[in-house]
């Protein structure tokens, strides 16, 4: 098993993270109010950046399989700070999940462990449904 040692720096990425998807998510429900927007983007990469590390953002970013996503999410990002907030979410939505298509299995087995409601996960249907689509990604 990998352990994950918890530093002060990684505790400040989760935490930057962590607000950086409540931000999005208040400038979403004030309906896409720019400035939320963007501190929730300069919150979440920032915290990403300090939870991963420089290094390992950037070789993350730069993967040839993940171009389109990076590209798409850049994109969006500079729509949101130059005040096109709805175009700019709709184009990182599309960055975020095409970057993060591969972590979505790890998420379902996540979502299976725990304890109240772990069992709506581990109901046939929802689990061939999680099975259809574990370990592909988006479509290029």
């Amino acid at each position: 098993m990998v352990s994950f040692e918890m530093n002060d720096r990684k505790k400040i990425g989760l935490g930057l993270t962590g607000f950086g998807i409540f931000f999005s998510f208040l400038g979403i429900i004030f309906f896409f109010d720019k400035g939320l927007l963007a501190m929730g983007n300069i919150l979440f990469l920032s915290g990403v950046m300090l939870t991963i590390g420089l290094k390992s953002t950037m070789q993350f970013f730069m993967k040839r399989q993940n171009y389109k996503g990076t590209i798409s999410f850049g994109v969006g990002f500079f729509f949101v700070l130059i005040g096109w907030p709805v175009i700019g979410m709709i184009l990182e939505a599309y960055g975020f999940i095409v970057l993060f298509s591969g972590f979505w299995p790890t998420l379902a087995v996540f979502l299976q462990r725990i304890p109240i409601l772990g069992w709506i996960f581990q109901q046939p249907f929802v689990t061939s449904f999680m099975d259809k689509y574990r370990g592909k990604r988006v479509p290029v």
